[in-house]
């Protein structure tokens, strides 16, 4: 009888150890399981974030040309960021970047008229309602006026575009751009980010450009 129960005692330890063997490799699935949704969770919420910054926010822009010469350089790598135009106006000599549907292309451009304005260019120089721009972004004396040979005036949501290379540059002055609308405006270029000598803000840009 004592046999009997030593026996049965040993029985009963041996399917204990079992159950929690089987604990324990219920426990490891259930944390690997939850690791697994907790990193997909977080893949998914970075993803997100990355489309919505963006999308709304900024990207990286490559400069492709030299229409903004000397300002921009050819593969030079900016920041555009999109908010300010979703709440404000763009600026007069902002740098800006617009999809051009004739070339199926995105253009990086300064703005030089604002709505309402009236552009001209006359003896290789902008004229704003009469009066001569005062500005040192062109690298040139324009030799070509385009359509703003004769008076061209915005409208309310309407700006006169041009890139500094004036004289190797497809802006407002030809058909093919015409006057850009404030919805078109894509974004504002803001840092350089590539190449490394030559990483700065706006700010900096512009006046390395005057």
């Amino acid at each position: 009888m004592a046999l009997r129960d030593k026996e049965t005692e040993d029985i009963n330890i041996e399917e204990d150890t079992d159950k929690g063997k089987e604990k324990v490799s219920s426990d490891v699935n259930k944390s690997i399981l939850k690791d697994f949704i907790e990193m997909s969770i977080y893949l998914l919420l970075v993803l997100v974030g990355a489309y919505l910054f963006v999308t709304f926010v900024a990207q990286r822009s490559v400069v492709d040309g030299d229409s903004m010469y000397p300002t921009l350089h050819d593969g030079d790598n900016m920041i555009c960021e999109k908010i300010s135009y979703r709440f404000g106006e763009p600026e007069r000599f902002d740098i800006v970047v617009f999809p051009n549907e004739a070339s199926h292309a995105y253009f990086i451009k300064r703005v030089i008229g604002l709505p309402g304005e009236t552009v001209q260019i006359k003896d290789g120089f902008v004229y704003i309602n009469g009066e001569r721009l005062e500005e040192n972004y062109g690298y040139e004396v324009i030799l070509d006026g385009g359509r703003a040979r004769e008076p061209v005036t915005l409208g309310e949501d309407e700006y006169f575009v041009m890139g500094d290379n004036r004289n190797n540059s497809t802006d407002s002055r030809s058909e093919m751009v015409g006057n850009v609308k404030k919805e078109q405006l894509f974004g504002h270029i803001v840092f350089r980010v590539y190449p490394f000598n030559k990483i700065g803000g706006l700010k900096s840009i512009n006046e390395k450009a005057e």
